[in-house]
């Protein structure tokens, strides 16, 4: 059901790859709520996802640019206000990557080149983001910016490795931009703290499905779901929030809140004593 929360504004998607990408489903609720928007990101993953079909879905235009790269970024904003036709009313960005988890390597052994590239594409990126934004003054007054983060930015989770670094880097520049842009112009930046979802993307991270697992057993509501994540920016890039800035939100039924959960102890009971049952209600 749409409620025209986004009609008549235009905005700037960074990171869908293919209909699993939180991003992706973003753009759909987006386009369903009467938005506009341009699609990006890198040239590469243009060619081994699916993004052309979602600009047929939505009726975007896809513009390649490296997130790391302040020209290629300078150059998006201004063909994407070209191409929508005015300023940009909300941004996502959700853009994420770690060499030295691809290539399973421990905190301890990180290797620093690849160590640089994850700061540089998963959070510096956003840094320049606002920044070339600002120089173009390419947000409207009371915008609204969102990218996307997880709590390993403030616990520790066995195989996020360098990413942790990374989003709690992301988090606090939403923080320093969203006193000044809230200072200037009245826009919003926000970071949003997900549940860990099966992107592509996270897919990657060493024991990812029973991290899955147990967050699942943990969260009061269960995890929050991509399109659960879409409808929240949604409503983060709508003027129902336009009094929430400088806040890393979680959304992840609950978790970050949890203790232990009946459901999380009685599994963990069971591996110490197999012999233990589990109600069918607690499975």
């Amino acid at each position: 059901m749409a409620y025209n929360l986004l009609k008549g504004k235009r905005g700037i998607i960074f990171g869908a790859l293919n209909d699993m990408s939180i991003a992706w489903k973003v753009a759909e609720k987006a386009h369903e709520e009467g938005a506009i928007f341009t699609l990006s990101n890198t040239a590469v993953a243009k060619r081994f996802g699916d993004i052309e079909t979602l600009c047929e879905k939505t009726g975007s235009q896809f513009i390649a640019a490296d997130a790391t790269n302040v020209e290629e970024l300078r150059e998006l904003f201004v063909r994407s206000m070209e191409i929508l036709g005015g300023k940009i009313d909300f941004v996502l960005h959700s853009i994420g990557m770690s060499l030295n988890v691809r290539k399973g390597l421990t905190y301890d052994k990180i290797k620093y080149e690849y160590y640089e590239k994850t700061l540089d594409i998963s959070a510096v990126s956003f840094h320049k983001t606002l920044a070339v934004a600002r120089e173009l003054d390419a947000i409207t007054e009371e915008g609204s910016v969102v990218a996307l983060s997880y709590i390993a930015a403030q616990r520790t989770l066995y195989g996020y490795n360098d990413m942790a670094d990374a989003k709690s880097l992301l988090e606090s520049i939403a923080r320093s931009f969203g006193y000044i842009y809230g200072r200037d112009k009245k826009i919003r930046i926000n970071t949003i703290s997900q549940s860990p979802t099966p992107t592509t993307a996270g897919s990657g991270v060493k024991g990812f499905d029973g991290l899955m697992d147990f967050t699942e057993r943990m969260s009061p509501l269960g995890n929050a779901t991509a399109d659960d994540c879409a409808n929240y920016c949604i409503v983060m890039f709508s003027d129902l929030t336009k009094k929430v800035t400088m806040q890393n939100l979680f959304h992840d039924g609950g978790f970050s809140s949890m203790g232990m959960s009946l459901k999380a102890m009685s599994m963990y009971n069971k591996s110490l004593d197999p012999d233990i049952q589990i109600p069918p209600d607690l499975d």
